[in-house]
């Protein structure tokens, strides 16, 4: 097993040092391995006082929860944004992908929300957030494509919390049509896609025009099945497509693919931190 691992980071190794592009899609396995879980104690020591007044059990159920009113849903909104996307630095896994990278012709596209790849020193122009970002607000009826900066109120919500509940004059409302506001998440249809999000997209996919049966080596980032069409079968495809492209596989629990693509997948279960540390060396 240790023999294997070793001539799978020297084959990753020389297939990046040799490749033309590298296409980094990050998902929710990524910023776990980061540290930056959904459950466990980091959600317990967080959210003790919702844990027992509502019963959650976990940040990504708890983005569900029907809380009785606004005031109550704010205030727990308002602390699973700020622990997520404002209290973590730059983690030391995306600090190490971003070294692995940054000299390199390269682009990201991600499911997180949370700002890591920027944080660590990735160019916001070459990250394609696909899901939205904790940061903003927006209609929750998408009644615009505006999104809203929401680090101000965040922290002053937290710092008025009483009882699981935020004052009523901090609670947001569109300013357009007067109606409740969400986290800029790709939660329902009423998901916003400002310019921004349209020019990154278009960005992206003349990203993979450009370096189409070019050398390419597509890194998978703790992606899973949550929403496989955005990044696992996309990069699947294009590198069953390309006679000279090489997929990087890193996932503990979802290796399987594509048997076509067999002899130029590399596949790692071992931890990311370690898989990347050892690829930089």
């Amino acid at each position: 097993m240790n023999e294997n691992y070793q001539t799978n980071i020297e084959k990753a190794k020389k297939a990046i040092n040799s490749a033309d592009n590298l296409i980094l899609g990050g998902g929710a396995g990524l910023s776990a391995a980061a540290g930056i879980t959904y459950s466990g104690t980091r959600f317990t020591q967080n959210f003790t006082r919702f844990i027992e007044k509502y019963g959650l059990t976990d940040m990504y159920s708890s983005a569900f929860y029907p809380f009785p009113t606004q005031e109550e849903r704010w205030a727990y909104w308002a602390k699973h944004i700020y622990v997520n996307r404002y209290e973590p630095s730059s983690t030391k896994l995306y600090k190490d992908l971003f070294q692995l990278v940054k000299d390199r012709n390269y682009f990201v596209i991600t499911t997180n929300v949370e700002s890591q790849f920027e944080k660590s020193g990735f160019p916001s122009e070459k990250v394609f957030e696909v899901q939205g970002n904790y940061g903003y607000l927006q209609c929750a009826k998408g009644c615009h494509d505006t999104l809203y900066d929401n680090e101000r109120l965040v922290k002053e919500m937290i710092e008025e919390t009483i009882n699981c509940k935020i004052p009523f004059e901090l609670v947001p409302t569109c300013p357009v049509c007067g109606g409740n506001m969400d986290p800029n998440l790709r939660i329902n249809q009423f998901f916003v896609q400002d310019k921004k999000w349209y020019e990154h997209n278009e960005v992206y996919n003349e990203f993979l025009n450009q370096s189409a049966g070019k050398r390419n080596v597509y890194i998978e980032l703790g992606v899973g099945y949550n929403t496989p069409g955005i990044i696992r079968y996309p990069f699947e495809q294009m590198t069953l497509q390309n006679e000279h492209a090489t997929l990087l596989r890193l996932n503990k629990e979802h290796s399987e693919g594509l048997k076509e693509n067999e002899n130029k997948t590399i596949v790692f279960h071992e931890d990311m931190n370690k898989v990347i540390s050892e690829i930089l060396l």
